[in-house]
């Protein structure tokens, strides 16, 4: 195990995922806060699931997009949490090759997603704001259902490239990853081999991808602010804006980490390796934990709906 940084490797089976590096005696500690938010996320996000299946009224397109996105958020969770409080309690940071290309595989598809539910969730905001009268029309069930399917084969489907390149390139530097789970280029950095092919794929997944998620958000905001604008009172604006709120904190929350961490990695390459993974797997863990804490604060419907469940069952 002390030779895995120089040995070579010709028929690699496991990866070493190091964790924290430089705070591998911290590990107990820092495992404390990553905990407390996979409980905060699991409770918060099936809380919302739960909720929306009761209630009644919430049963429609927003409220739908929004359970898409508390199961999304469950799916990053899931992904990442077990095996870094593993490696935090346990110290077993062994990863089958097959199993760390799954779970890479696994971390960018429900990313993938989450960016098209936010997307979906854009147009819904779009057409009940910018044609109200129309919404329950144009946003049916079926049309609900065939987004959120073109959303998951979306996610699948884009991020396949990912596995099958990785799977191919050849592995003999050394098998040790500096994080606590297996991302794409984390990965791809170890192969012994010319990866222009995958770090061109995973530039195009940025820009072409999640960058257009991103415009169309855009476009669909510029839209609503047009609306929201020609509005004839301040009371009409300030409570048409106030149901985006919500949608808009989710946004900033997701999107900012992309934009934060490369000028982080560009700019700060000073700061120590064990400070750059640390605010990375926060950026990463954070918004699937905010996100069903901001929707239960700020939508009305959902707060009244927990309040009632939870004033019952003290009762």
């Amino acid at each position: 195990m002390s030779d895995s940084n120089t040995t070579d490797f010709t028929n690699l089976s496991t990866f070493i995922l190091q964790g924290i590096p430089g705070l591998e005696a911290a590990h107990v500690w820092i495992s404390i806060p990553f905990c407390t938010m996979y409980i905060i996320a699991i409770l918060g996000n099936f809380s919302i699931l739960f909720t929306v299946k009761l209630e009644l009224s919430l049963h429609e397109p927003m409220y739908y997009f929004l359970c898409m996105l508390a199961i999304t958020d469950l799916g990053v969770y899931t992904s990442t949490l077990p095996k870094m409080l593993a490696i935090f309690w346990f110290n077993s940071r062994e990863i089958d090759f097959s199993a760390c290309l799954t779970q890479m595989y696994f971390i960018h598809c429900f990313l993938a997603m989450e960016s098209g539910i936010l997307v979906a969730m854009a147009l819904d905001r779009y057409v009940a704001i910018c044609h109200p009268l129309r919404h329950s029309t144009i946003l049916t069930n079926p049309l609900v259902a065939k987004i959120g399917l073109a959303v998951v084969l979306r996610g699948c489907i884009v991020v396949l490239p990912y596995l099958l390149l990785a799977r191919q390139w050849p592995y003999c530097r050394t098998n040790v990853i500096p994080q606590p789970y297996c991302l794409h280029i984390a990965v791809v950095n170890l192969a012994c081999a010319d990866i222009r092919v995958s770090s061109y794929y995973g530039l195009f997944v940025q820009f072409w991808v999640i960058g257009l998620d991103v415009i169309f958000i855009g476009v669909s905001y510029t839209q609503i602010l047009r609306a929201i604008f020609s509005l004839p009172t301040k009371d009409a604006r300030l409570k048409t804006w106030g149901t985006c709120g919500s949608h808009l904190f989710v946004i900033f929350a997701f999107y900012m980490p992309g934009v934060i961490i490369p000028l982080m990695n560009r700019f700060a390459q000073n700061v120590p390796l064990s400070f750059h993974v640390l605010i990375a797997n926060v950026y990463l863990l954070m918004p699937p934990m905010l996100n069903p804490i901001i929707y239960g604060v700020r939508t009305k419907q959902i707060r009244d709906r927990l309040l009632k469940l939870f004033t019952h069952k003290g009762a």
